[in-house]
């Protein structure tokens, strides 16, 4: 008997689905002309996870539950075999887990992705997935979320056979081979890799994962509840994993990961383009500059298939850059990344030139050259002149005026600003910033083209910084203030790092570079970073910024910055003091949620998640906490940052301008995000 399912577009395990399932294997059950089943699914994918729009809401209670689904497959009396392609996620390998048999595609890729929800399987997962697979992979594939591919799944006896060809015929002949096999093979029931393992796997684990679960709640629950697998008989096990998932499911973390989720995927609607708006054709792409952004940014497109075109004023500076994305390309090669075969295919769509006139075919043009803005109009004027008709242009800018620069040519409507983070080729966020006159169809295009290239794109309006740098302003206004005042780096930098983001600022300056936007000139000394500046303090790559760096990179504190800080301070007649952690709190990232309002009050993002969206994919926000707006929303609450802001007021000074937004919300109890 097939048993298939068809919920588009991933098979997700809503409540309609599992009472199918349930009705299947009874109808099978109570067949005699049944010998055995396969479980499968139709469209793109085997079941890809639990319905996640069912979560909170009464659906998601409602008999039979998962866990119930799940029993019932695997104490069928008939083989019961999981017939998997695309992707088996989450509950969808819980599902497959409960059938006795599990052949795949090669193609597939199997995995447990809750942790990334703040959550675990909660269906048995942890329980069963070491006993078929072993501790170790359980480990990883709980508690990390990490997919394996089915050829992988298959090594280490999670698949019990790779399907060659047509996946339900060759499903079907498995499941005559194995009928009359008894007993049947119940992953509950195996204690053969569960059996005898040491702490030390478990506490080797943590400590190798350290850097990556700090802060997070969700993988040392996985952790545990795998290890209640070597523990415990199996029904006991899927108590305490039951257990842990509802302390999970009730946590703010696990609330904050939810939203997230979903914040990403609206990122990509824009709210207010006709429907009927198609997009434009990208079949080559021009980049105008082989630096590290350039290279970077044409990376992106060549690693989907696009042709790139890379244009540079000299030859050394082109095969610089040239060299430095075969270099990149090789490097993640020699990780698995890529194959070689798609490092030569990669290159192979690369033209290298130093004609500028050779950008005249490419159906989307990216600048990304200095951040001056007489530089860019010189571009934006000579690219008006020979980019054939339709072909949209785009600024890589990170603060300039997107409307100053489309004002350069005669077709305002095909300019966009396309905001890269660096390093372009890896970070995932994509700041589509959207001018005056930008056209729907260019707009609609740069956010499509964002997924065909694997960025998570996100919509900002025409302001200096726009979302991301705009929010950063503030910040380290207020991070070098509380320095004249009292704190140290370390200190500044310690309070954000303990908060969850990766650095703080000043560690964050001396990594880009300290020098990055000083005016040169060694003898105009106006405030501690100038001072830096001039003697060559320029951050890591100089060994020295506002710490000290050994050979290896690790920073110390400077008693040469802290000199320079208390000299500045009695230059301007600042009173140091004692600054405490909460002040510091108070003054940098209440001061960012304060600008997230006026972003949104200005209609320069679309909605608070966006603003969220940009933190964690840009700046490293922590996804625990959701983003600033919803941090401010749920773990603040934004009666106690407006008090935050007031109490820090007098010290601020003219930086301190309240968004009325925020205070309108504060004083109605309401809420940014949902």
């Amino acid at each position: 008997m097939i048993v298939e399912s068809n919920n588009p577009p991933v098979n997700a395990l809503g409540h309609a689905v599992r009472k199918g399932l349930v009705e299947a294997i009874e109808a099978a059950e109570a067949d005699e002309a049944v010998k055995a089943v396969v479980i499968a699914c139709a469209g793109q994918t085997f079941f890809a996870g639990a319905d996640v729009s069912e979560f909170g809401t009464p659906k998601a209670f409602e008999a039979p539950m998962l866990p119930q689904v799940v029993d019932r497959i695997e104490a069928c009396t008939k083989p019961v075999v999981a017939a998997i392609h695309g992707t088996a996620l989450g509950g969808g390998l819980e599902v497959a887990l409960s059938c006795h048999y599990r052949v795949a595609v090669p193609s597939a890729k199997l995995g447990t992705p809750e942790v990334k929800l703040g959550i675990l399987p909660g269906a048995g997962g942890t329980q069963r997935l070491p006993r078929v697979a072993g501790v170790e992979k359980a480990l990883e594939m709980c508690a990390t979320g990490n997919q394996v591919s089915a050829k992988q799944a298959s090594d280490f006896g999670l698949v019990d056979r790779l399907i060659e060809g047509d996946l339900l015929p060759h499903a079907v002949a498995y499941a005559e081979e194995v009928r009359d096999i008894r007993p049947l093979p119940k992953s509950s029931e195996r204690q053969d890799r569960v059996e005898g393992v040491a702490d030390s796997v478990f506490d080797d684990f943590r400590k190798a994962n350290a850097r990556k679960f700090r802060g997070f709640d969700a993988p040392e629950a996985n952790i545990q509840a795998v290890k209640v697998a070597t523990q415990k008989p199996y029904g006991e096990g899927v108590l305490e994993e039951r257990r842990l998932f509802m302390e999970l499911m009730s946590g703010k973390q696990a609330k904050a990961q939810q939203y997230f989720f979903f914040a990403e995927r609206k990122a990509a609607k824009i709210d207010d383009i006709p429907d009927d708006t198609r997009p434009r054709d990208i079949r080559r792409v021009g980049v105008i500059g082989a630096g590290t952004m350039g290279g970077g940014i044409s990376m992106n497109f060549l690693s989907a298939g696009i042709p790139v075109t890379i244009v540079e004023m000299s030859q050394d500076a082109l095969d610089r850059g040239t060299g430095v994305v075969r270099k990149n390309y090789e490097a993640s090669a020699a990780k698995g990344r890529f194959t070689g075969e798609q490092v030569q295919q990669a290159m192979g769509n690369l033209n290298p030139t130093l004609d500028f006139d050779a950008l005249a075919e490419c159906d989307l043009i990216i600048e990304a050259v200095y951040e001056n803005m007489d530089v860019k109009k010189e571009v934006f004027g000579r690219l008006d002149k020979i980019a054939k008709q339709g072909a949209i242009l785009a600024s890589n800018t990170s603060y300039l005026n997107v409307n100053e620069i489309a004002a350069s040519t005669s077709r305002p409507q095909d300019v966009v600003g396309l905001h890269f983070f660096s390093p372009a080729n890896i970070m995932k966020l994509l700041e589509v910033v959207r001018g005056d006159k930008t056209a729907p169809d260019v707009l609609l295009t740069a956010m499509q083209l964002a997924k065909r290239i694997r960025k998570v794109a996100v919509v900002a309006g025409v302001c200096h910084g726009f979302i991301g740098n705009r929010m950063l302003m503030p910040r380290q206004v207020e991070a070098t203030k509380l320095l004249l005042e009292g704190a140290s780096p370390e200190q500044v930098d310690r309070v954000h790092v303990e908060f969850g983001m990766p650095m703080g600022p000043f560690q964050m300056a001396d990594l880009a570079g300290v020098d990055i936007g000083w005016h040169r000139d060694p003898n105009r000394i106006e405030n501690v970073r100038d001072a830096l500046c001039a003697i060559d303090r320029w951050g890591q790559k100089k060994g020295a910024g506002f710490y000290d760096y050994d050979e290896r990179r690790q920073p110390s504190p400077s008693p040469k910055v802290q000199q320079i800080i208390e000299d500045f301070a009695a230059q301007q007649g600042v009173e140091r003091r004692e600054i405490t952690d909460q002040e510091i709190i108070e003054r940098t990232i209440y001061t960012m949620v304060n600008e997230g309002a006026k972003i949104l009050e200005e209609g320069m993002a679309q909605r608070a998640s966006d603003i969220d969206v940009v933190w964690v994919y840009g700046y490293g926000w922590p996804v625990y906490k959701g983003g600033p707006m919803f941090w401010a929303d749920n773990y603040e609450k934004l009666d106690t940052i407006v008090a935050g802001l007031k109490r820090n007021e007098e010290r601020m000074g003219d930086d301190a301008s309240f968004s009325q937004l925020l205070l309108d919300k504060a004083e109605k109890g309401e809420k940014f995000t949902r």
